[in-house]
């Protein structure tokens, strides 16, 4: 039996008149889509032409919420109270939940956006509050999360599912988090870059820092950004790496049997 792993692509960044990313071409290559909720990007229009697209491909849906900052992308650190971060993941889990149902589909997984996800990862209390959204929006929903991250211990305490996820596009520091954007070498650029990235974690079961460090880590779901110009040319490239390393790739639910 091949071994299974899931492509994720972050996806429905565009709204109004600004476009964002290829997601008809990511769509035809990734396995679970997670679309912006409105907060960071996205638009109503945007988020029901995305599902219905990922429905008709085959592709499982995930609510990808963040803080309310169109300006930022999302990518801003902002300081509130857990009740308000609980009900803004509600908010915009409600949303895409209404959006694919009326598509005749279903939302799977969640996975939160930017500056949200990566103060989760780094602070039990916010992943608690995370978790505890998600939760009880719908306890069967999967919490798509960063390796070695307190988000990962947090849905599981929450009596998630989880599944753990690597990125094919960043670099990774020393303590396995996310090499912030501002610093040279953070994000790769360039399909081949990214197989390689990715393989040698696939292969070694770790992340590997910018100075070498490796951290034993459990590979699920490997994500790409929708909004790196390159991301459908490595998303293709990626895909067929592995396939030809024998493994099978398939939707986040698959995962979990």
């Amino acid at each position: 039996m091949k071994p299974i792993l899931n492509l994720n692509a972050d996806l429905g960044e565009s709204f109004g008149a600004w476009q964002m990313g290829d997601d008809a071409g990511m769509l035809g290559v990734v396995n679970s889509a997670n679309v912006a909720c409105g907060f960071h990007a996205g638009d109503p229009l945007v988020m029901r032409r995305t599902v219905a697209t990922a429905r008709q491909q085959g592709v499982s849906l995930g609510a990808h919420p963040s803080f309310h900052d169109l300006q930022g992308f999302g990518r801003r650190r902002i300081e509130m109270g857990n009740a308000e971060v609980e009900a803004m993941l509600i908010y915009q889990i409600g949303a895409l939940y209404a959006l694919a149902r009326a598509e005749g589909t279903e939302v799977s997984h969640v996975k939160p956006h930017g500056a949200l996800n990566n103060m989760a990862c780094e602070d039990p209390q916010l992943a608690q509050a995370l978790a505890r959204a998600v939760h009880a929006f719908d306890p069967r929903l999967i919490l798509l999360a960063p390796a070695l991250s307190c988000l990962v211990t947090a849905g599981r305490e929450a009596g998630l599912r989880v599944v753990e996820e690597v990125f094919a596009d960043r670099a990774y520091a020393d303590d396995g988090s996310l090499l912030p954007r501002s610093q040279p070498g953070a994000v790769l650029h360039g399909a081949q870059a990214c197989v390689q990235h990715v393989m040698a974690i696939v292969r070694s079961g770790a992340l590997r820092s910018v100075n070498g460090v490796e951290l034993p880590a459990r590979v699920q779901s490997i994500c790409l950004h929708g909004d790196n110009p390159q991301a459908v040319v490595s998303a293709r490239a990626i895909r067929t790496a592995l396939h030809e390393a024998g493994y099978e790739l398939a939707p986040l639910p698959a995962l979990l049997g």
